[in-house]
Formats: structure tokens, sequence, C-alpha cells
């Protein structure tokens, strides 16, 4: 088992080292130092879908302010892209550590939440669903190289990528398989396409719901793309063949500008966080504009290397059940 282990550590540090390089080198991104908890009540922290519940603690040094573990860093980076006054067309790449205690244990999930978080400054011009396409393939084929890197050094573990990553839009999946739920269409599509980027999640869509949940005031869900459909983001699923399942590698997109953080917010019946730090920097023209997301680091891994569970790519807490099936099942968690 001692050596299993290990293969697997040096497995995971060449995918992690090769795919950091590959996304740094496409989208010209700088490696910087990020937070793993922020202050209370500024607006930094992402809200994901507006119910999970953040870790906090008092610090004893700030007379007992409330700060909390972040979820993910989508907001502060564009924080960071304006304190390094970063030119358009560059960005920063950080590592994000997170703990979500409200996620439920599953292969796929822990309460332990590692990704590249990286953010691009763009041109106000460049808010638009070509810039967001072509950003997604400039990841996707970060991804693939990095699955090629692992081929080379591991034969045994062949390439399943297609060469090229659909694109569809949440609206279009609805039309395609209204008969489904969101997560059914995602599985359909990702087992017909092999790869694909679902464009514009969170706004409501042509039957009153909602493809998946999405925060009001980091990615624009709601302004019209050149397709004539909302959202200018989305989430690239791949097709897993060790689980026979859609699986989500990131969370990702154009950035709210202010016309676009009113509407969300208003939609959101949470206009109120227009007074928060974060928001009203964005509101008085403050932050730059930009595009960015979150890439799962263990969810990469354990894709690149066909383990069946996200334990056997990470260190986290599980259940005594969960730990004595999966070794009964010859699973090895680190």
């Amino acid at each position: 088992m001692k050596q299993e282990i290990l293969k697997t550590e040096k497995a995971i540090t060449l995918v992690k080292k090769t795919f950091e390089g590959e996304l740094s080198r496409q989208l010209k991104l700088v490696k910087v130092s990020s937070p793993i908890a922020v202050l209370d009540g500024t607006g930094i922290n992402d809200d994901l879908n507006g119910i999970e519940r953040p870790v906090s603690f008092p610090v004893k040094a700030l007379e007992d302010k409330r700060a909390v573990v972040v979820h993910s860093l989508a907001k502060w980076k564009r924080l960071r892209l304006k304190q390094l006054e970063m030119e358009p067309n560059s960005g920063i790449l950080t590592d994000m550590r997170a703990l979500r205690p409200d996620e439920d244990f599953t292969a796929l999930h822990s309460i332990y939440v590692d990704q590249w978080d990286w953010e691009q400054r763009i041109w106000p011009g460049d808010r638009t669903l070509d810039r967001l396409k072509d950003t997604v393939r400039k990841i996707y084929s970060a991804l693939r190289a990095t699955e090629l890197a692992v081929y080379e050094q591991y034969p045994q573990i062949e390439p399943v990528l297609p060469a090229d990553i659909t694109f569809i839009h949440s609206e279009e999946l609805l039309c395609c398989y209204p008969w489904l739920s969101p997560k059914e269409r995602e599985y359909a599509a990702a087992k017909e396409y092999g790869a694909i980027f679902i464009i514009g999640i969170g706004g409501l869509l042509s039957n009153g719901e909602r493809h998946d949940g999405r925060a009001p005031d980091y990615d624009d869900w709601s302004t019209l793309n050149e397709e004539g459909y909302s959202g200018i983001n989305g989430d690239i699923i791949v097709w897993n063949p060790v689980l026979q399942c859609a699986f989500e590698l990131s969370s990702m997109g154009v950035r709210v500008d202010k016309v676009a953080l009113v509407r969300q917010l208003e939609e959101r019946g949470c206009s109120d966080r227009s007074l928060l730090t974060f928001h009203s920097m964005l509101l008085a023209g403050e932050l730059p504009e930009s595009i960015g997301g979150g890439i799962g680091q263990s969810r990469v891994c354990m894709f690149m290397l066909k383990k069946q569970h996200i334990g056997e790519v990470q260190v986290s807490i599980w259940p005594e059940v969960e730990m004595r099936k999966l070794a009964a099942a010859g699973v090895t968690l680190l």
C-alpha cells in the first residue's frame, strides 16, 4: 500500500505541474499567493449557490471581528488584478484551498476543495461569447496536453479526451432533452460528445428553471450573447469513462460589469449587497473587467489518473463506513 500511495503522489505531481504550466502559458498567468480566509461582511467571499455555510471564526487581534474560510476566490482575484495593475490579456493564477462543510460525501465530493483559481484582465469590448469560447479552448488545450504527458509517463493510462470541446447553451440542452433533469442532460451530452462547455449557468431557462445555481455577483449569466441566449459563462464537463458519468472540471465566465451586477442582484432579491466593499467598488468603476474561473485540482488528477474516488488524490475527512466500504473494494485513500 505504501508503494501504491507513493506512486500516486508522484503521478499527482506530474499532473499538477504539467497542467499549471500549460494553463499559465496559454492564458499568460502569473502565480500569486492567496488567502485561506477573508473578513466577513466585505462581500469578497464566494456565495456559491447562496445556501452553503462558510466556516467562520473570531479574530482576537481584530477585536473578535469574524473571518470566514473562503469558498472560492472568484471576487478576491478581481481585487488582486486591480492591486497588481495587471495589463489586459494577462492575469493571475493561485492555489485555492477551501472548506465547504455542507458538501455531501460522494466519489466526486469532499468537504476539502482544492482548485486552480485564475483571473485574466480583459478590455471592456472583450466581454463577449467569442472571448469566452477562445479562453475555454485554451484551457481545454492545456487539459489535453496534460493527458498526453500522463500517457507518456504511464502508457497504461490511455488518452480519452476528444480533439475538440463542444459548445452548447443550457437552453439548447433543454430543447434537446426536455424530459430530462439538468444533471441528466449533462450526462447525455457529455456521453455523446466526450467534452462539452455548457454556456449560460445561473439564468432562468424557458421552462422557468435554472440549469444550475450561480451567485449573482461574479459570473455574468444574464447578458444576451451573440447567439441570442443569455449568459457569457459556463462549465467545462467531460465524460468520465471510469465512473461512467458527466464530470465537471471547471466553472468559469466573463465577470459581471456594473449593469449586469445591478440586474443580477435585483433578480435574486439581494440588492442590499451593493453596499458591501467589493460591490461598491465595482459599481464605482474601480475594478477591471475580467474573465476567470476555478479548475478543480483533485478533479483533474482524478480524471487524468483514472481514479474511482476523489479520496485517492486528496487527503480529507471521510465517514468510517465509507472508508471501510472503499477498502473492501480495493480503493486506497490518501
